[in-house]
């Protein structure tokens, strides 16, 4: 019988999205195949510190993975000829081998290539996109210069740096009009994101936004709907069904992603079969202009007028039975024990 291979699950993570990946990792260890695949939890606190998780999968959903006696501290080699994990404890150091690495984590210092790149130090492979796709895609700004440089849409824009002149700030949004967004440049989840409806309120937005990163961008207000596509693979690609976000309030921000108390997820997404293919051909090119590797959801526009616009592309989406990505896999045939399967092979296929 085929060993095992040994897959490393990170989970939580220091960012404001620690919560969403605790639930995201819960279901993929939940939906490993465990006769091919033998689960490493490892968790990160929201401090940094890493742990080999022994638990329960409850006890990382529910966040008290790291109050009990089933952690040990963890790291890593950075010996490409010994790819294995240093878990401590007490006196004793054990090696545990490691076949390939699954960081499912959301935001900085996990989606964004830091965690990709020292897992490529190792010889480890990852699962899903590599360093340079992950800090690629994180960075809304340099994503989107490189869509444009494919022949796909974007949102008119301008970045700003800590250093901007709040005159030129007001320059650029009213040449741009409103209503218009401030985003941080490498966030996740909405989190610093404001719909801007008029000058007076620039200021403040621009101020949140740079709570989170020292890069901001202003986007012009896109109309019509958010639509999404699941993308899986290397060089041939799967693609899930398309969705369309039907929303009732300003924007998809934060607690609507994750509560949906005033928003509609279709799948598909209530639009014909050739605008359909569009977005899904829109979504391929982005998916290999950016380099991305394993899944990835692109998020796009579709204006009234039929224009497919390019948001973003989340490198590590939520893997939740109810979210986006699972759903459009599964509208398309596919269950999430498929697609965690599917994501782990093309990690390490040769």
């Amino acid at each position: 019988m085929k060993e095992k291979l040994n897959i490393a699950v990170l989970f939580g993570g220091c960012s404001p999205e620690y919560d969403v990946s605790l639930q995201s990792a819960a279901a993929v260890i939940g939906h490993m195949d465990r006769e091919r695949f033998n689960p490493v939890p490892i968790g990160i606190t929201r401090q940094g510190d890493w742990y080999c998780f022994g638990g329960s999968i409850g006890e990382i959903a529910d966040d008290t993975w790291h109050l009990g006696t089933a952690c040990s501290p963890v790291t890593v080699s950075l010996e490409r000829a010994k790819p294995v994990l240093y878990q401590c404890a007490g006196n004793h150091i054990t090696e545990i081998h490691v076949d390939a690495a699954f960081p499912v984590l959301h935001g900085k210092n996990g989606e964004d290539g830091t965690v990709q790149g020292m897992f490529q130090l190792m010889g480890v492979p990852v699962v899903g996109c590599g360093t340079l796709a992950s800090a690629l895609c994180m960075d809304k700004h340099r994503a989107h210069q490189v869509a444009r440089a494919v022949g796909v849409a974007v949102p008119r824009g301008c970045r700003l740096a800590r250093s901007f002149q709040m005159d030129e700030a007001q320059v650029h949004a009213a040449a741009m009009r409103y209503p218009l967004f401030v985003k941080p440049v490498r966030a996740g989840s909405s989190f610093g994101v404001t719909k801007v409806a008029g000058p007076q309120e620039l200021a403040d937005a621009l101020e949140l936004a740079f709570r989170y990163d020292g890069e901001v961008v202003m986007e012009e207000a896109v109309p019509g709907f958010e639509v999404g596509c699941a993308v899986m693979g290397n060089d041939c690609l799967t693609v899930g069904e398309v969705d369309e976000i039907q929303l009732a309030e300003e924007f998809f921000d934060y607690a609507e992603k994750y509560t949906l108390k005033t928003t509609a997820i279709h799948v598909p997404a209530r639009v014909d079969a050739a605008t359909t293919r569009r977005i899904k051909d829109a979504a391929q090119t982005i998916y290999r202009a950016l380099g991305c590797r394993g899944f990835a959801r692109v998020d796009m526009f579709l204006t009234p007028t039929g224009r497919i616009v390019f948001n973003e592309v989340n490198t590590i989406p939520g893997f939740t039975e109810h979210s986006r990505f699972p759903s459009m896999m599964k509208a398309a045939g596919m269950s999430l024990k498929q697609v965690v399967s599917a994501a782990i092979g093309w990690a390490v296929e040769k």
